[in-house]
């Protein structure tokens, strides 16, 4: 599994007052711990307090690409925000994220072919959130139809099919599960899958626990990628477990240390 590390987000306190204050070191410090503990990306983030993500985003970049040569994940609803981040990228960049509305893609869907990028589509659409897994492939066929009409390869895509919160979508985590699954034949060569898995235990009392037993079953249906939290190492042994289970890893006794050092 691709992990792409979550804590670069303007969200967090430690990472906000770092924004605000240009503190390169809380940045590079939060990045090197991530990679360390198995990221092969980082998720960028201005969050939702920058009053200048078009700026904000630039300085994220370059202080972690001071530290790493690792993919980054430029993390923003708006494309303006993305553009500027790519303009100073050097690393290897996933774009996070296009829904399925056209100007969405019309807009984000060039940029990753300029900029030689991946492009993480969320199944959702102005309309709302889709309620079920026919509603969130109806998604996914679309954006996988807008990348082919403009000549994006399906192989850089990343579907999410957008995790929901147990505690208030109980009844749709099978959906979820189960789309992960079937956007694998929505096209030759097919899409990849991620999922943004805070997002699944948000609000509730345990979350590490119900992020670790979502993660194991999505792997099971074929999930690719996670944006998470690398330093869980609870939810990271999991993971390893799961596709040690599914025959994607060796086994040996020290297969957790094996993998990590891998």
């Amino acid at each position: 599994m691709f992990i792409i590390g979550e804590l670069i987000n303007g969200m967090y306190q430690n990472i906000g007052n770092a924004i605000k204050e240009k503190n390169k070191a809380v940045i590079q410090k939060c990045a090197l711990e991530q990679i360390n503990a198995g990221a092969g990306a980082l998720d960028v983030n201005c969050g939702p307090a920058s009053k200048q993500p078009v700026s904000d985003i630039q300085w994220l970049v370059e202080a972690i690409q001071e530290v790493t040569d690792k993919t980054i994940c430029l993390d923003s609803s708006k494309p303006q925000v993305i553009e500027s981040g790519l303009k100073v990228i050097k690393n290897k960049v996933i774009i996070n994220s296009t829904t399925a509305d056209p100007e969405k893609l019309e807009k984000l869907i060039p940029l990753a072919k300029q900029y030689n990028a991946k492009l993480i589509a969320l199944t959702i659409s102005s309309k709302g959130i889709p309620q079920n897994k026919d509603q969130r492939l109806e998604l996914a066929a679309m954006i996988v139809s807008a990348c082919v009409d403009m000549g994006f390869s399906t192989e850089d895509l990343y579907l999410d099919p957008i995790a929901m919160p147990v505690k208030v979508a109980q009844a749709q985590e099978k959906d979820i599960l189960e789309a992960i699954r079937e956007f694998k034949v929505i096209s030759e060569p097919s899409p990849k899958t991620v999922v943004g898995l805070s997002n699944v235990s948000q609000g509730s009392t345990s979350r590490s626990l119900i992020n670790r037993n979502f993660l194991a079953m999505a792997l099971g249906n074929g999930l690719d990628a996670a944006i998470l939290d690398p330093l869980d190492k609870d939810l990271i042994d999991s993971a390893i477990t799961t596709e040690l289970i599914l025959n994607k890893n060796i086994y040996c006794d020290s297969f957790l240390e094996a993998y990590r050092k891998k």
